[in-house]
């Protein structure tokens, strides 16, 4: 069965997960409308002073409530790339392999986008190729239901407020020591800690546990 899910910026480990038990049956939810306070424009990341935020501003219209999520543009009054790229560089210059992944995300950073979905998607790919998951395809949805029989439907996952409770295995994270093991980040907690390893962390965790 096909896994569905919403795309979002450096997903979760949970997203991953998912993904990764489904490199070629995965769906991309492409028909809904933006909501705010989700993974579309947030990610987490474990910076000295424990879990941090990484927001992306966007373009906000009088329509936001109902505009589609695929529809949604970036704000680029200021340059947020380059603070979040300095908030990464200071959680994770020190992990075993930041300067492994760093020649291949730096860019990703520099570059200019205009679309929150096309970006977030291309973030997708940019990680499927660091962790070296091959095949890595999907497909879109078509039109927006509510509910479906045909998908397993993890789109709850993009939703930031709900804690998404599951046995993660501990990982060496640069300040556990401090605040101890703090679990699905974004994946680039994961790939800057562990490198190669990080397709066999996702792998192994049991994907009915994905809420």
């Amino acid at each position: 069965m096909s896994a569905l899910i919403h795309p979002t910026y450096f997903p979760s480990v949970a997203h991953w997960v998912v993904i990764a038990h489904h490199q070629e049956q995965l769906v991309i939810e492409s028909q809904d409308n933006y909501q705010k306070q989700t993974y579309r424009n947030r990610a987490y990341i474990y910076s000295p002073n424990g879990k941090q935020l990484l927001s992306i501003p966007i373009v906000h219209t009088k329509s936001s409530a109902h505009q589609k999520y695929n529809a949604v543009t970036i704000e680029d009054c200021y340059d947020w790339k380059k603070q979040h790229w300095k908030s990464i560089e200071t959680a994770y210059r020190t992990s075993p392999y930041f300067e492994f992944y760093e020649d291949e995300l730096k860019p990703f950073f520099k570059k200019k986008h205009h679309s929150l979905f096309e970006m977030n998607l291309e973030s997708m790919e940019l990680i499927a190729e660091c962790m070296q998951l091959e095949p890595f395809t999907y497909e879109f949805t078509s039109d927006f239901q509510p509910t479906y029989d045909s998908y397993l439907d993890k789109r709850s996952l993009v939703n930031a407020k709900t804690k998404h409770e599951c046995d993660f295995d501990s990982y060496v994270q640069v300040f556990d020591d401090k605040h101890g093991f703090i679990p699905n980040l974004s994946i680039l907690d994961l790939l800057f800690n562990e490198g190669p390893n990080a397709l066999s962390y996702v792998l192994n965790l049991d994907l009915n546990q994905i809420p």
